[in-house]
């Protein structure tokens, strides 16, 4: 097993201290289950792990689209003359 050391500051180590006295266990045993979950999982946010949680995020904004009735269906889309015509309509408009 390799040792490794940290630096933090005063408060946060007192609070680190007392969160691992909470849990019944040593400031070392947290950091070692941090760090193992770290390199196995990738980063983990909460319950969730970073893919999870851009796969949630995505879900939610897609539900938004949803329900403001945005569509992402590609058929929808303007073609690029479409596009062009109503940049000119609206620096018309602005003139």
């Amino acid at each position: 097993m390799r040792n490794i050391t940290v630096s933090v500051d005063e408060e946060t180590h007192r609070l680190a201290r007392v969160r691992a006295a909470e849990l019944d266990t040593s400031l070392s045993a947290l950091v070692r289950g941090y760090l193992q979950s770290l390199a196995k999982d990738g980063t983990r946010v909460g319950d969730e792990s970073v893919g999870e949680r851009r796969a949630r995020l995505l879900r939610e904004v897609v539900a938004g689209f949803d329900a403001r009735g945005v569509g992402l269906d590609p058929r929808e889309n303007l073609t690029r003359e479409e596009l062009y015509d109503e940049a000119i309509d609206g620096r018309d408009a602005l003139r």
